[in-house]
């Protein structure tokens, strides 16, 4: 069990987060790696942003684990992720200006695959060629790299530093992908010679971090190490069991933690799910508890609803357990955190979808066509608010009790014990449960 005193014991946890993304991850990952030795991410790329507050300064990581800024903690980027190496760099030298030193405690899978300038010409230019009926792709390449990881075609960090592979491959890219941006008028130019000669300038930096991350994760857990195993966007965005196709284009659901960092589930001791007190989205798809409304634009304005690498204006919307219910059965969640508490402070109602109703039919669980969502209407049980600033509580007992009732019921309605209560963004306005 958890220490009652607020201090949590030593356990490998997946953190995974339970709606469309932008849960509050990167602040639970930061405040969890406190207790860990390693933080490994397991899937994505730098379309998803964590944003972490620390003594008044905001970092906004996309590619880096979160638990860089704890001197010490070792972290590692796994073979599921598709890496941006360009974007890295930039973090990179982020970090440095800010004094936080990466040499010899961040390290990449050799087996990761590249981002490249092309998969973002692709990316950009296939949404364009979609027009209204976009899927609400950030344009970062993410999709396209995974194209090409499935197809066997990638390029994988360790293509670096071989001439002739690396050669090759790109040389087969510059005519297949040539071939697909000539057919794309909206995409940017790509300049293939000068992608080789940038690749070749990163080797030095990238080389003393190139290692078998699948192997290293193995040895430090048979060496006592706590592992803390970090995700990307949202289960609801699951390639596989989110809302395909407004979705990403990896496995955000906890099977992803495990195959993007060749571990077995022997490594895992508790699965934590991300929540947020309510709902957002960001991009097209389907939203049944959307407000496109004043409460939602009041939602968004207190929440700060706003991409960390996009910045666009998220979507809001009421807490929906529809799809809680979905995303911590697929990723066997055992206690939640929950973000934004904060947010619904002055809210006189606050509304909670416990079921949907579709064909004149109530609905515990989302449509087993999830085609069928948009058409779900949710059906809504409301709670008294609370009216009091929950600001940087620190201890359950002190939260107000109508606020106790309302995680209390999520967690009862879920099935899940609760592992901690965001009350504002620094490390320190949290209650550990």
């Amino acid at each position: 069990m958890d220490s009652p005193s607020g201090k949590l014991t030593r356990k490998n946890r997946i953190i995974v987060g339970c709606q469309w993304g932008d849960e509050g991850k990167g602040k639970v990952v930061d405040l969890l790696s406190r207790d860990a030795d390693i933080v490994a991410r397991f899937q994505g790329g730098n379309n998803a942003g964590h944003t972490v507050v620390v003594g008044g300064t905001k970092y906004a990581l996309r590619l880096i684990p979160s638990g860089i800024l704890h001197p010490g903690k070792i972290c590692v980027i796994g073979n599921g992720v598709v890496l941006d190496p360009f974007v890295f760099m930039e973090e990179l030298a982020m970090l440095k200006k800010s004094g936080i030193g990466t040499t010899d405690r961040l390290f990449v899978s050799a087996a990761t695959n590249l981002v490249l300038p092309y998969h973002c010409a692709i990316d950009q230019g296939e949404e364009a060629e979609r027009g209204n009926g976009g899927i609400g792709t950030t344009g970062r390449g993410i999709g396209p790299a995974y194209q090409d990881k499935v197809r066997r075609s990638g390029i994988r960090l360790a293509d670096l530093f071989d001439d002739g592979r690396l050669k090759a491959k790109l040389d087969i890219h510059r005519r297949t992908k040539g071939r697909l941006l000539d057919g794309l008028p909206g995409a940017p130019k790509v300049d293939f010679d000068k992608l080789y000669t940038d690749l070749i300038s990163l080797r030095d930096v990238l080389r003393p971090m190139m290692i078998d991350v699948s192997l290293m994760l193995e040895e430090a857990h048979k060496g006592g190490a706590v592992i803390l195993f970090e995700g990307a966007q949202g289960g609801m965005l699951d390639v596989d069991l989110g809302t395909y196709p407004y979705c990403t284009s990896s496995n955000t659901t906890v099977g992803g933690a495990l195959t993007g960092l060749g571990v077995g589930p022997n490594l895992v001791d508790e699965v934590v799910g991300v929540v947020k007190a309510y709902t957002t989205r960001v991009g097209a798809g389907p939203f049944p508890t959307e407000l496109n409304d004043r409460t939602g634009e009041i939602l968004r304005d207190r929440g700060g609803e706003y991409g960390t690498v996009t910045g666009r204006p998220r979507r809001t919307g009421w807490l929906d357990l529809v799809l809680l219910r979905h995303t911590c059965r697929i990723s066997g969640v055992e206690k939640v955190a929950i973000t934004k508490m904060d947010v619904l402070d002055d809210f006189a109602e606050i509304k909670v979808a416990t079921g949907y109703e579709l064909d004149g039919k109530v609905l515990d669980n989302v449509p087993v066509d999830i085609a069928r969502l948009p058409d779900c209407r949710p059906i809504y049980r409301s709670f008294e608010g609370w009216k009091s600033s929950t600001v940087g509580i620190t201890s359950y007992t002190e939260l107000p009790q109508k606020a106790r009732e309302f995680v209390g019921f999520i967690c009862r309605e879920l099935n899940v014990g609760m592992l901690l209560l965001s009350t504002g963004p620094a490390r320190d306005q949290t209650v550990m449960v």
